[in-house]
């Protein structure tokens, strides 16, 4: 046999065991392994063989062909994945389709088409729309398609609702996990009784309400804003009802186990998904926020904020003064609602109550509607049903009014029943409006002054791709340095410090209005959460608590110091945001959070070899020596922990948290305070004890951080070793006894030299010694840390408190009688 026709032996076996990776189509003989993959004519989509995320079990699966990572739309066995490489995509004898593993006798997944559907020979087809479809030879019939079983996708030309014929219901419902497409506790529904609407649902309970799909002049969309253009495609018959949207750009709708809805556009330039928008944003959002006959976000200074609807009154005063809306509102005492002289009220720009029990007829106009309904003493309210010409169909409600919100520039009209005296007052009030608008004359002028100012003080900047950005503030003006204290000014009475400053609504957005998912993590200030800006700047803004410990002067603390601060190991901070009481700070985002979360955590500590730590320590001490002696304050930070350093993508620390700092004279280097902050275990005695605070009660700090650097352990959580009821006290005894590395976290696994390790333990018991006299300097740590030749002297006894006294509880040990000499001990506040 001569080359020639060894290869082209060799050319028609690839061929042949690769022909089905050309293929849209699956024959009734064909067989689809693991490693192989349909692809649909245009190239859009593929299906497959896949492991999600950290799994080795393997799914059947579509996605998004050709994309830099792969984007799963669909999974069949969702609950019964291949444990191994050994599955098999294939028709039965039977015409179905079906999965098997390592050639079992029973399919892990079926299409389950009955016999007499199938009755002669099917194909599976994967068309463009993301679509597997078993067609019938003979009658050219789609007899079974993955668009009729949804997992958490919901693709253009996918419907959601009910199948009338067949009892099969179309919705989404979210993964398990990112590492587990089985069925979650979240699904998105079509729900049609009453009036068509769309649902979330967590845990079975409404979680999310899209609001009543409202015909409009330009098309029918559901009561929310999504500014997006879709086609909207609406059945209700004998045969189905259901709902589908349809849009030429490639986009996805996403349902998340958390519960959040996501809509994704594709990029092609920037190959990527973005998320063009999500629900539930905000607070208005949850479902029934304002209880019954509530009514969300009706001030606008306030988008959580819970109002009645006319004629109602709070069912429970004392919990609504305390701004916990969520019983709801009851009829007004004594109000007389049939047939006394009642009327409507009308309210704007809502989202329309649930429509489950509402009862709609398109024949009406909404002047019948409303006769029809003062008619019926049970109707609490009505609206119009259609608004593509006029105002006309109508939708009634009776019993409660549930998941009311308010828009300041969206929604529909509600005219909600109320008694005589009500609609009587409200046409008085109406009246005074009338005459108010007539004074509001001058009160615009005033206004358009005050936007003058605003426009001074903010201003927008459009990018190339015609977005608006909110760009730092260039003005003179000192608003903001008398808000925040900035009156640091130089010998031409300008501003040292030009920190950039935020809208509130612009923050809010980037965190996705400071969505649960996007928080990295909570403190006595609040808590702190992940965003990402338009231009894709990726954000973390820590949200002053409106009952934090923290207030004003912490806030306006931090604002002075960190802005005035740059160096490497210290967090950058990029601006700040104050609006009325909310309070914000935005810093560059570092992707490792802190260092606790990798210190002392068991699986992600052993990610700290013994050179990642000692870079760690090195970092944290030239921070801490530049705040101590380099920059031109000199700040002493008093509350270093190793929750307050925070970890870049490469690890590298930068110290944060400069809430309560303090800045002294340059040639100042201690003070004293009534009002002692910081977390135990890091508190240098004479700061707990008696408010004594300086450049050495921080080295006290950093001596107890390296040695929870090297062991791997909390200094508050020792107290179960041995009789010392702290690591320092621990780690001393260890010392003094010459064992030394067994105090070094076994995690590390030898990656140490035991010298240095001794060294840098030796370093943290002179950090921590009892007499701050008797502690280096962080300039001199520096030095000791980074000459190995230089010969350290021995450590005095350590300050180290006896746990055991405290129970874990600052609070009730600073509340003990503790007086010597008679002084009272000062209250110590934990953060």
């Amino acid at each position: 046999m001569n080359t020639r026709t060894v290869s082209l032996h060799i050319l028609f076996l690839f061929l042949l065991l690769h022909l089905i990776d050309s293929l849209d189509t699956l024959a009734l003989n064909d067989t689809l392994r693991d490693g192989d993959v349909l692809i649909s004519r245009g190239r859009k989509f593929a299906l497959g063989f896949f492991s999600p995320g950290n799994s080795s079990l393997r799914y059947v699966g579509i996605w998004y062909y050709g994309l830099p990572k792969r984007t799963v739309v669909w999974v069949a066995n969702r609950e019964n994945p291949v444990n191994d490489t050994s599955g098999v995509l294939a028709f039965e004898h039977d015409g179905n389709l079906v999965i098997r593993e390592n050639n079992g006798s029973f399919p892990i997944w079926s299409s389950i088409v009955s016999s007499t559907t199938l009755n002669g020979s099917t194909t599976a087809q994967l068309l463009d729309s993301g679509n597997l479809v078993l067609n019938h030879d003979l009658s050219k019939e789609v007899i079974w398609q993955s668009f009729d079983y949804p997992t958490d996708t919901l693709l253009p030309s996918m419907k959601l609702g009910l199948d009338r014929r067949t009892g099969l219901k179309w919705f989404l419902t979210s993964w398990k996990s990112e590492n587990d497409p089985a069925p979650g506790s979240c699904s998105y529904r079509f729900e049609s009784p009453g009036y068509r609407q769309l649902f979330t649902y967590k845990d079975r309970a409404p979680y999310y309400r899209g609001g009543p799909i409202i015909w409009k002049p330009h098309g029918s969309v559901p009561s929310m804003p999504d500014n997006f253009n879709y086609n909207v495609t609406i059945v209700n018959n004998a045969t189905e009802v259901s709902f589908m949207l349809d849009t030429w750009v490639v986009s996805r709708h996403v349902l998340h186990e958390s519960g959040l809805l996501s809509h994704f556009i594709w990029h092609d330039e920037e190959q990527r998904w973005s998320e063009f928008n999500y629900y539930p944003k905000e607070q208005c959002d949850y479902y029934s926020k304002c209880g019954p006959n509530g009514n969300c976000g009706a001030n606008n200074a306030d988008q959580s904020d819970c109002t009645c609807l006319p004629g109602f009154e709070p069912e429970s005063p004392g919990d609504w003064y305390l701004r916990n809306g969520s019983g709801g509102c009851k009829r007004k005492q004594g109000a007389s609602m049939c047939r006394r002289g009642e009327g409507f009220v009308k309210v704007t720009r809502l989202k329309l109550p649930d429509t489950s029990t509402a009862h709609v007829n398109m024949s009406l106009s909404l002047k019948e509607c409303e006769q029809e309904c003062l008619r019926d003493c049970s109707c609490t309210a009505y609206s119009s049903a259609d608004e593509s010409v006029g105002e006309h169909g109508c939708l009634k409600w009776h019993g409660n009014l549930v998941d009311t919100r308010a828009f300041s520039d969206l929604g529909q009209d509600l005219y909600v029943r109320v008694d005589a005296m009500d609609l009587a007052r409200q046409r008085k009030r109406s009246t005074l409006v009338k005459k108010a608008i007539v004074a509001t004359v001058s009160a615009l002028v005033l206004l358009l002054l005050g936007s003058l100012m605003y426009c001074l003080l903010f201003k927008r900047k459009r990018d190339r791709r015609g977005n608006n950005h909110l760009v730092r503030v260039t003005t003179s003006s000192t608003y903001f340095d008398e808000l925040l204290g900035l009156k640091d000014l130089d010998s031409k009475g300008r501003r040292k410090t030009d920190l950039p400053f935020f809208d509130f609504e612009t923050v809010a957005a980037a965190t996705r209005n400071f969505s649960s998912i996007n928080e990295l993590g909570q403190g006595g200030f609040g808590s702190v959460y992940k965003g990402v800006m338009d231009n894709g700047t990726e954000i973390a803004v820590k949200r002053l608590s409106k009952y934090s410990r923290q207030g004003n002067e912490e806030f306006k603390n931090e604002v002075r110091l960190i802005a005035k601060l740059q160096h490497r190991n210290l967090v950058k901070i990029l601006g700040c945001c104050i609006e009325e009481d909310e309070k914000l700070l935005i810093y560059e985002y570092l992707p490792n959070k802190s260092l606790d979360s990798f210190l002392f955590d068991e699986t992600k500590k052993s990610l700290l070899d013994w050179e990642k730590r000692f870079e760690i320590a090195y970092g944290v001490a030239r921070g801490l020596m530049y705040l101590h002696q380099d920059s031109t304050l000199r700040i002493i930070h008093r509350d270093l922990k190793a929750s307050n350093v925070l970890l870049d993508d490469a690890l590298y620390p930068k110290i944060s948290d400069f809430g309560i700092a303090r800045i002294c004279r340059g040639d100042q280097i201690e003070g004293k305070t009534k009002r002692v902050m910081g977390t135990y275990g890091y508190m240098a005695p004479e700061y707990a004890m008696q408010g004594r605070f300086s450049v050495k009660s921080d080295v006290y700090s950093y001596g107890v951080l390296l040695l929870e650097i090297i062991t791997g352990q909390r200094n508050s959580g020792c107290c179960h070793i041995n009789p010392f009821s702290s690591l320092i006290g621990h780690v001393w005894q260890l010392w003094k006894e010459g064992k030394c590395m067994d105090i070094v976290d076994k995690s590390m696994d030898k990656t140490y030299s035991e010298e240095m390790a001794s060294r840098c333990t030796q370093i943290g018991l002179l950090c921590v010694q009892r007499s701050a006299s008797d502690r280096p300097t962080m300039s001199t740590v520096v030095f000791m840390l980074g000459n190995a030749d230089v010969v350290l002297p021995s450590p005095k006894q350590p300050a180290f408190i006896d746990e055991s006294d405290y129970n874990g509880d600052i609070q009730s040990a600073s509340n003990r009688t503790c007086s010597v000499n008679g002084v009272t001990v000062t209250v110590v506040e934990a953060r």
